[in-house]
Order: structure tokens, then sequence, then C-alpha cells
């Protein structure tokens, strides 16, 4: 004898939440965005609050155990998980600046980065023309060995580029025959826009090729007929037209050379301004042999990201009115 099952039991929350995730799929691409972006908020920013209160602590306070404050957990005084400043010492800003000439490490950063970024933005974009609108036999594997240098880790290139830039005579390997004698290079901005040049070249090469082959012939050809040169149309027309790739690969050179610090410790062969040493250079320079002023090298990593930081939020607006701009265009 069939019997009827009663089938309509209470739902429970997740069931529930699961309807109504299948009738409006908008909740949940909501919800995702919002953890995704609470995650690197988090991630991004709290080191930046770390900075932050160590800068304004007295470095006494941090040094003598009083920078965690302690909360009493079941009987036992454990530190506070979050820091909060112990004491309030805006003049570490001032200090850094007084104790270091940390403004000249900071122009050695700028200008190491100023120059890499057009060397790579020039040599990119003509790299980016021929990859990207013209047709030659073994494009793909030519751009496949560039692309193939930025995965080789930089320790591997530090003792050729050392021997080369020291002035010594390069002899050919496993024998004692000169090859040549380099130029003394060491302590020189060329011995470090040279190889930043060649490792960050090859990221910046891809996306140069990637948004000038979106460009189409037309705007090209009509450009050559009015008698600007494939040169001509290059600057004229297609880099103002893949204005956010040049700029999304200019952001990425300039911040990937301005936090540079491996090359620059060895081709610098001294913390010293007047040697190119760059701004992480400058932060150790608050250490000594008997004391660290963590305080001033909190304060002084605040200060030597404010350009960077800058030159995000500008690039960023750059770029999203660019691909306004473009999407807009018939």
């Amino acid at each position: 004898m069939a019997t009827d099952i009663d089938t309509d039991e209470p739902e429970g929350p997740l069931n529930r939440w699961t309807q109504r995730a299948i009738d409006d799929p908008e909740r949940v691409y909501r919800a995702l965005f919002y953890t995704a972006m609470l995650f690197f908020g988090v991630t991004t920013l709290f080191p930046f609050y770390w900075l932050l209160v160590l800068a304004l602590t007295p470095n006494a306070q941090i040094t003598g155990g009083g920078f965690l404050p302690e909360i009493d957990l079941f009987g036992a005084d454990v530190p506070f998980p979050l820091p909060v400043p112990q004491g309030f010492n805006p003049e570490a800003f001032i200090a850094v600046f007084e104790q270091v000439p940390f403004h000249l490490y900071m122009l050695n950063s700028f200008t190491l980065a100023v120059s890499t970024t057009i060397i790579v933005l020039v040599v990119s974009s003509l790299a980016g023309y021929v990859f990207g609108r013209l047709e030659f036999p073994g494009r793909a594997i030519l751009m496949l060995a560039i692309l193939a240098i930025s995965y080789f880790p930089p320790a591997a290139f530090v003792v050729p580029l050392y021997d080369v830039f020291s002035g010594n005579a390069v002899t050919i390997p496993f024998t004692d025959v000169p090859l040549f004698t380099s130029i003394e290079l060491l302590n020189t901005p060329g011995a470090m826009v040279m190889p930043f040049s060649a490792l960050f070249m090859p990221l910046s090469i891809f996306i140069l090729t990637t948004f000038y082959a979106q460009i189409p012939d037309g705007l090209e050809d009509a450009a050559r007929v009015e008698g600007t040169t494939r040169l001509g149309a290059l600057f004229r027309v297609i880099m103002p037209l893949s204005a956010p790739g040049v700029a999304s690969a200019a952001v990425l050179t300039f911040i990937a050379v301005y936090n540079e610090y491996f090359f620059s410790s060895i081709m610098a062969t001294s913390p010293q301004p007047g040697n190119w040493s760059p701004i992480v250079g400058g932060i150790l320079r608050y250490q000594t042999q008997y004391t660290t002023s963590f305080n001033l090298m909190a304060a002084a990593s605040i200060v030597g990201v404010l350009p960077v930081v800058i030159l995000v939020i500008v690039a960023q607006e750059r770029i999203v009115s660019g691909l306004t701009a473009g999407a807009l265009k018939e």
C-alpha cells in the first residue's frame, strides 16, 4: 500500500541561503566581491598601520617592551594582538631628515626609476610595434625567448655584471685569456639602469605588443596616407590610442625599480647617497652596531613610499579615463 511521504520539512539557514543565491546570483557576486575587498584591504593596509604605530611610538617604548599593551586573558597577561601607539612622537618624521640625508636616497631611487622607465618605454614601444603589427618569420619564437629572460632569477646575472662594471679585465671562461677590459661603472647610475632595463623590459614588451596589436590597421594606414612614416604613426597614432597600456607598463616599471634593492646594494659599494644607494640603503642607515631606531626606520619607510602611492593614484585615474574614452569611440 503506497503512502504519501511528507516532504515539506522546515528548511535550515543554509538551504534558505542557497535558494536565495540561486534566485538572485548577484547576491553571491556581491558577497564574494566584498569578501575579496576586505581580505586585500586588511592585508594591504595593516602593514601601513603597523608602520604608523611604530613611527609615532618613541623608540624607548619600542625597545623597552611597552610597544604591545597587555590584556588580561583567563588570568594571564598576554600582548594585545593589535598594536596601538604608546605615546605620541610625530617629530620622528622630521628626525629622519636630520640624522640621515634621506631626501638624497629618495632622489637616487626616483632618478633611477625615471631613467629606467624612459629607456624601457622607448625600446618596448619599438619592439611592441614590430611584434604586434608586423609579420616576419620566427616572431613567436623570438617573443618567447624575450619573455624567458624574465623567468631567470636576478641573482644569476650578478657575478658577470659585477665583473663587467668593475673595470677589470674580463677573461674567457675557464682560461686566463683576456677578452676585453670593462669600464668602471660601479657607484654610477649606469651600473643599475642597464640591468634594470634588461630585467623589466620583457614584461613591458608583452604589454605593449598586446595593446598595439588591437589598434585597427585602417587608422595607421590613414596616417601613412597623410605622409607619416611608421615611426611617426607609432608615436602620433598608436601610442596615444594605447595610452592605458603605456601607462600600465610605465607604472609597473617605475614601481619595480623604485623598490629594488638587490642590484643596487651590490653595484653601490657603500650605503652612501653619493654612491647612488637607493631608499632601502637609507633606511638601513638608522641601524648601527649598537642601536636600532625602529621609529625612524618606520617613519622613513612611510615617507619613502608616498611618491609611489601618489603615482599609483594618478596613474589609476589615467588608466580608467583612457579605457572609458576608448570604449566610447566609434
